[in-house]
């Protein structure tokens, strides 16, 4: 008999502001990318998303249980398993329900944690002018990859929201999501808020210093 399912407390704090401070540094380091007059700001707002990412893959260790890559990050063929099943029953709701990301996911935050370092480091280069053009370019070509990884993750929370019947941002917001009792985080972890926000500052001080 399967177990009932109930909103229950899943993401950790860290895991939720931190999510939502990486959002915000890289469309602000997107606004300011194009002027000359915010080149700073673009450059603290890179190294702020990259301090919060370099926390999170920490956390991915240390944190509560649904954070940890050991709980989310699957062998490839669950993935394209999970895909192919999300392609013909995303509408319908027939789709495998889980508790942290879904193995897709999984890979998703892998790589969106991937370029939020790679893109602040090639930018790095060319905010100090180092090697010249090249690198310049290859910050532009690493951003825009990440842009189109960011549109990939969006259309995934929206496919996702709509086939298991929850609203993954919201999630995101409250820390709530369907699982069973025995599945719920049992502490909010709060204590992890002073190293994220340490490695924001850290990241964007490094960024400008």
């Amino acid at each position: 008999m399967a177990r009932e399912r109930l909103t229950v407390p899943i993401w950790d704090l860290p895991v939720r502001v931190g999510h939502w401070l990486l959002a915000g540094s890289v469309a602000l380091a997107w606004i300011t990318g194009e002027s000359e007059t915010f080149r700073l700001w673009h450059a603290a707002f890179g190294g702020a998303a990259m301090g919060i990412a370099l926390f999170r893959i920490v956390w991915g260790f240390i944190g509560s249980p649904p954070a940890r890559f050991s709980t989310f990050v699957r062998p490839p063929s669950e993935a394209i398993a999970y895909l192919k099943t999300l392609s013909t029953g995303w509408t319908t709701g027939n789709v495998p329900h889980y508790t942290s990301h879904n193995p897709a996911g999984g890979y998703a935050v892998l790589a969106l944690l991937a370029f939020a370092i790679v893109t602040p480091l090639t930018g790095w280069f060319t905010f100090n002018e180092i090697d010249g053009d090249f690198l310049e370019e290859l910050h532009e070509a690493v951003a825009n990859l990440f842009l189109a990884v960011i549109a990939i993750h969006l259309a995934g929370v929206a496919v996702g929201s709509i086939a298991h019947r929850e609203s993954l941002p919201k999630a995101m917001i409250t820390g709530k999501k369907l699982a069973t009792p025995d599945e719920a985080i049992t502490a909010a972890y709060g204590w992890g808020l002073f190293p994220l926000l340490l490695a924001a500052g850290l990241g964007a001080w490094w960024a400008i210093r």
